[in-house]
């Protein structure tokens, strides 16, 4: 590799060397062994494989105070201020710190060490490891952007070829050991028969690439989104987290809790995510924004899925107020002409809903106001589109079709 920073190189070299030195005594004195995971790949279509991965993670960052008052700790921070590209580094990776030396420490050395001893599987000391781990460094060190991604594991939900919700934001299937790479104790946080069930293999991924002062999005805010677009366009039982799991660079940043209304996950049947419904999921998606600037709309999309998760009487109090919010008072029949062209299919609609209206009784309803909330999303103004519909309903203009009301 062509070097960009030569004594940067040399100095964290002697750093790592130096620690690796450290631990060996470390692990000698002690007259232990390196803690390992035992981590299971469930293959879909194989016999699941088994593998022992070293815990150096926790073992250095228990002895991360020690490390840092050494001598060749103290060289190395010293030549790291020395470069301004290094402060922008910690700062993205580390977020503001009050602290530069801990950020510094914390996101370039520890972790150079780190990738270095997990890619040797302990600290017998390998240099073209630590080369390549370098190497990684001084591309996000010195880069003008960097890559940020945050994927959290989803249930309820299949999908064949990964299918994109907008252009930061896919559906996919997770890679076998993608998150315990990072991550050995990502099994305890991940849903129960993630990776071995049909329905629990998917990870919703949120991409961005950041400027060298730009932060991380609000990753629990734009899965919970890709969430409820995904409920209102396949009506599946659909849940993230409970965590997500940030990496800035490839390098790991985070895991954080998902929002509780995204991550719990209602009664129903899993379904598959197709290519159509998954246009479909995006361009709600999209529509979601208009919830901001209108309080009422925000209303109706809180109700219904508050609704997944209760039961009549609740649920149907619920869904009739999440109705009216979106259509107003006449939503009864208004409903069934956004719904349905076909003058039959509107009286099965004004049925189901008439019986909504008058008791609690969300069985035939509970889809329709799914329904009414994605078409409504779609034609992106609530006033105007009740408005058309009452035209209908007054034989002020012709019946047009549902594609026309939506458009």
């Amino acid at each position: 590799m062509t070097v960009r920073a030569p004594h940067l190189a040399a100095t964290l070299r002697s750093f790592t060397l130096g620690a690796f030195a450290y631990l060996v005594r470390e692990l000698d004195e002690a007259g232990d062994s390196l803690p390992f995971a035992f981590e299971e790949h469930v293959g879909r279509d194989g016999p699941s494989l088994y593998e022992y991965r070293p815990l150096v993670r926790d073992f250095i960052e228990a002895r991360s105070s020690r490390l840092r008052v050494r001598d060749d700790a103290t060289l190395a921070l010293d030549e790291l201020r020395r470069e301004p590209a290094a402060a922008i580094y910690a700062r993205a990776h580390a977020g503001p710190t009050p602290d530069e030396d801990d950020a510094l420490y914390r996101t370039v050395l520890l972790d150079l060490l780190v990738r270095t001893a997990e890619g040797c599987g302990g600290f017998d000391w390998d240099d073209d490891v630590f080369t390549r781990a370098y190497a990684e460094l001084e591309r996000s060190l010195f880069g003008e952007r960097r890559t940020y991604a945050a994927a959290a594991p989803l249930v309820g939900l299949s999908v064949g070829a990964a299918i994109d919700l907008g252009p930061s934001m896919r559906v996919r299937a997770a890679a076998d050991g993608e998150l315990a790479r990072h991550w050995p104790e990502a099994r305890r946080l991940l849903p129960d028969g993630f990776g071995r069930d049909p329905d629990r293999y998917c990870v919703a991924e949120l991409r961005a690439a950041l400027g060298p002062d730009e932060g991380a999005p609000d990753a629990p805010a734009e899965i919970a989104d890709a969430v409820s677009a995904l409920r209102l366009a396949t009506a599946a039982p659909l849940a993230a987290g409970p965590v997500l799991f940030e990496t800035l660079d490839g390098r790991p940043y985070g895991i954080r809790p998902v929002l509780p209304i995204a991550a719990t996950q209602p009664p129903g049947e899993p379904t598959r995510l197709d290519p159509f419904r998954g246009a479909l999921a995006g361009e709600l998606l999209a529509r979601l924004g208009l919830a901001d600037a209108d309080a009422t709309l925000a209303e109706a999309l809180d109700r219904w899925e508050l609704s997944l998760f209760q039961q009549d009487p609740f649920r149907s109090e619920q869904l009739r107020a999440a109705l009216a919010a979106v259509l107003g008072d006449a939503w009864v029949l208004r409903a069934p002409v956004l719904l349905e062209d076909d003058p039959a299919l509107r009286g099965r609609v004004h049925t189901a809903l008439a019986a909504l209206a008058e008791r609690d009784d969300s069985a035939q309803a509970a889809d329709l106001v799914r329904r009414v909330l994605v078409e409504a999303l779609r034609h992106g103004d609530r006033v105007t589109l009740a408005q058309l519909l009452d035209g209908v309903l007054l034989g002020q203009r012709e019946a047009p079709t549902r594609e026309h009301l939506v458009a």
